[in-house]
């Protein structure tokens, strides 16, 4: 029987434990925050909607959120924080009683799909299905209790739970999959005599059990895939084991990584064939690799297509931001280079070490080797742009533009005034400050005349008198 899935996602508690301002599920994982990565997973599942429990820092969380597309997303808040069954009262409201409720837990970031399709299939859209796991210490997660047949009976807290009940090592993971006119039900007679004086989400076991439901367990062993985060130190844990996971799948797809403990995505990273990359690189937002690129050690790289061939050497840090960078086919970068938004770079262009490219294009077999700077510049083909030459495209209020045309040879120490154009084929002398457009194949010179003093002395330090 199949149910449209809604999802729960509890998020209103404050986090003390993280020592810090950010509510709590707004702490980042991968570049997304954790929130972020459970509402990711709902849309994965193609969720009808996803409805968020706020309460700490709400308008914080609320905006720090998106829907992914064609899903709908939804926030109710939950002032005061009473407990997890009070937390999913204030849901209740937004919920259709056709649908399945999967309530999940928005520090909880590490969930496979897979597996909440693996509960969601359990409850068949007739019964409550709680997804456990196996601790070898499992202090202070509520226990999973089961008769002599081995059916489910009750989840028993922590802090309530007996000395017996403490022993068991089977834990509720705080996911649970429930058909919503149920849930509605149960929530409804849920009270606060317990040791923590809250109203538990986990005491809807009890009711399903006295109401004769049948309740479901799909246990599994991968306690990452239910690891929560309370600390920063929790945090730090579930990044490695988020981005070794990351590192194993590319590898199983033949990218070659030198050390898949030194490896990072923090955003969407796609490789082609023959993809090599170096310890200690970055990679955030939006990244595209192409066959055969290899990217040196130490690299950052946000926002960016790299095509064929192109290698990236070390200590190149590219951020293309909104406006992206394109790095062209067989293109060599850095080291030490910088690209910034809106660098676009054609075939096999050579950007070296401490040159920086803004907002500019450079067309097939541009070079710009060495101590450069180029913003809001259009380069031809085949050019060669001098080692300590910029363009100057700011005049103080606005931005301007440099074209150098193809086969145009920059000499080293040049400041190019915008706006202006180098004419194709002409040269510019070293050292020439040019405010003036050129006609191609002229050269260019400005620069002061050099005088030669024979014979000339130094000044010298006066003695002081003793």
């Amino acid at each position: 029987m199949s149910l449209p899935v809604d999802v729960v996602v509890m998020a209103a508690g404050k986090g003390t434990r993280m020592k810090g301002q950010r509510p709590k599920v707004l702490h980042r994982l991968g570049g997304r925050a954790l929130a972020q990565h459970v509402i990711d997973c709902a849309a994965g599942l193609k969720a009808r909607s996803v409805v968020v429990i706020t309460g700490h820092g709400a308008e914080q969380v609320e905006a720090g959120l998106h829907a992914p597309e064609a899903t709908a997303l939804a926030f109710v808040r939950q002032s005061p924080q009473l407990g997890t069954g009070h937390a999913v009262q204030q849901a209740v409201p937004a919920l259709a009683d056709d649908g399945l409720t999967l309530v999940l837990s928005g520090d909880v970031p590490l969930t496979e799909p897979a597996t909440l399709q693996a509960l969601i299939d359990l409850s068949e859209g007739r019964h409550l299905a709680l997804l456990t796991l196996d601790l070898p210490d499992p202090t202070g997660y509520g226990r999973v209790v089961r008769d002599e047949h081995g059916s489910v009976r009750a989840i028993v807290e922590h802090k309530d739970a007996s000395e017996a009940q403490r022993a068991i090592t089977e834990i509720y993971s705080g996911i649970m999959a429930v058909p919503t006119r149920l849930l509605r039900g149960w929530l409804a007679r849920l009270d606060n005599r317990n040791a923590q004086g809250e109203y538990y989400l986990t005491d809807v076991v009890k009711f399903a059990v006295a109401d004769g439901e049948t309740v479901k367990a799909h246990r599994i062993a991968d306690a990452v895939q239910v690891a929560g985060v309370n600390s920063p130190q929790q945090l730090a844990e579930l990044e490695r084991a988020y981005q070794l996971r990351l590192a194993q799948r590319f590898m199983a797809d033949g990218v070659r990584l030198a050390d898949p403990a030194r490896f990072d995505v923090r955003g969407h990273l796609v490789c082609g064939q023959d993809v090599e990359i170096d310890v200690n690189c970055v990679f955030e937002g939006r990244v595209e690799l192409g066959d055969g690129v290899r990217i040196g050690a130490n690299c950052v790289v946000a926002n960016a297509r790299i095509e064929a061939g192109a290698v990236i050497h070390p200590f190149t840090h590219i951020e293309g931001e909104a406006a992206g960078v394109r790095v062209g086919p067989g293109a060599l970068i850095g080291p030490f280079a910088r690209l910034r938004p809106g660098a676009d770079l054609g075939a096999e262009v050579h950007i070296g070490n401490f040159v920086e490219v803004k907002n500019s294009t450079l067309a097939a077999g541009a070079k710009a080797n060495h101590l450069a700077y180029l913003g809001d510049a259009s380069v031809g083909e085949r050019v060669n742009y001098g080692a300590g030459s910029i363009t100057a495209n700011y005049d103080g209020a606005n931005k301007h533009r440099t074209v150098i045309e193809a086969d145009v040879h920059v000499g080293s120490n040049c400041v190019l005034v915008a706006p202006i154009t180098i004419g194709a084929g002409g040269t510019v002398g070293a050292g020439s400050t040019i405010t003036k457009s050129t006609e191609p194949g002229a050269l260019a010179v400005a620069r002061g005349r050099q005088a030669s003093i024979p014979g000339w002395q130094r000044p010298q330090k006066q003695k002081k008198a003793s």
